[in-house]
């Protein structure tokens, strides 16, 4: 009998049924199934037309709920300043972190601050006062010699992507994908009114044509694409597009399907299509368990996971020379995996493991017996 001078660590993992609150509703975009192109866009437009207006007012509660960070401050993608919910609200600033205020990610200026629009909350964002007045009514771009840059990094100058020269505003990295879903939602949602914004200001004109598809120019489209894929859909736009859903009752179709960029306005990568069904008979009765390798002179070759329902009793020692084929009850890894998962267990029952380990295999086997075997009980959910 070989003896190994080790001590076996061992941890357990369970794996639990996760229930989420799912806030978009079955067959949503039933009616977009099957369509690309400018038709795809007229169908998701006549989806989430007629959302629930709010008054402008109301933005300030909204985003309590939609633009929360983790520690509870205000999500602010202009600033990493900590803004506190209501104390903070602009009011009068000088400086960088003086105040936060409702940014209009699509200028007011460019629809004339018509309704329902300028309190749409898909584009409306918590922002520092100071970089919203910076930002002014630029559109976005991409900035190589910025005339201003903030504390974030966001900048203001002339625009370096090809095919435009004026001036613009660009956020920084982390959020250049949000914005983008934030513009294919309004080109979307507003697709019956869109085609005359290019002419209420210059800054529109220079991203918008006139018309309701593509609506945008093309270096703002092509930027916009770019933008989209490299800064893919987050946790942060999931929770707000649910937040904002259950305002608006409608939602951005292309945080819930970024595909869709690409099926609409061929830009960007092409996205492979999601699959048709979720998974059946989903259950958490799983056990994992988890190990520190045994170490010494010699080492094990593989490890045995015995199991039991009824108690380490009744786990029985192996036998040297007899090879334990896998089952339900019994599990061989190799070393170095440090991990062992038993499924189709009972939920609510306690099971037993032990942990033998071995070298050699078929007759050559030999297990380690003699010393402390690591155990442990878990029960099953």
């Amino acid at each position: 009998m070989k003896i190994y001078k080790c001590r076996i660590k061992l941890f357990v993992a369970m794996f639990f049924i996760a229930s989420s609150a799912i806030a978009q509703p079955i067959n949503y975009y039933d009616a977009a199934q099957g369509k690309t192109g400018e038709a795809l866009k007229t169908a998701l437009h006549n989806i989430i037309k007629g959302h629930t207006a709010v008054s402008y007012d109301y933005i300030w509660t909204a985003f309590q709920t939609t633009d929360k960070r983790a520690d509870g401050k205000v999500w602010d993608i202009y600033s990493n300043c900590n803004f506190d919910f209501g104390i903070n609200q602009c009011g009068n600033y000088t400086n960088e972190c003086d105040c936060y205020n409702r940014e209009h990610s699509v200028p007011g200026s460019w629809y004339s601050d018509g309704a329902p629009m300028n309190s749409d909350i898909f584009h409306l964002i918590p922002t520092d006062g100071k970089v919203n007045n910076i930002r002014s009514n630029y559109p976005y771009g991409k900035v190589d010699n910025p005339s201003t840059t903030t504390l974030n990094g966001s900048k203001l100058g002339s625009c370096s992507w090809p095919g435009y020269s004026g001036t613009v505003f660009e956020p920084v990295d982390e959020y250049k994908g949000d914005i983008a879903r934030i513009y294919f939602y309004m080109a979307t949602r507003y697709e019956d009114v869109i085609s005359g914004w290019y002419n209420n200001s210059p800054q529109a004109d220079a991203a918008l044509q006139n018309n309701s598809f593509p609506v945008f120019e093309n270096w703002f489209l092509e930027m916009l694409g770019e933008w989209h894929v490299n800064d893919p859909v987050s946790q942060k736009e999931i929770d707000r597009n649910n937040a904002v859903y259950a305002i608006q009752q409608n939602r951005n179709p292309f945080v819930d399907h970024p595909e869709w960029v690409y099926d609409v306005w061929s830009v960007g990568f092409m996205l492979q299509p999601e699959p048709d069904q979720h998974v059946t008979n989903f259950s958490a009765h799983t056990i994992t368990l988890q190990w520190c390798d045994a170490q010494g002179p010699v080492l094990p070759d593989g490890y045995l996971i015995r199991m039991s329902n009824t108690g380490f009793e009744n786990i029985m020692t192996p036998q040297d020379g007899t090879t334990i084929t896998d089952d339900f009850w019994n599990k061989n890894v190799s070393y170095g995996a440090q991990k062992a998962t038993f499924g189709e267990l009972t939920p609510g029952t306690l099971y037993y493991f032990k942990i033998f380990s071995y070298s050699g295999n078929g007759n050559d086997i030999d297990y380690k017996t003699d010393g402390e075997i690591q155990q442990v009980s878990i029960k099953a959910r």
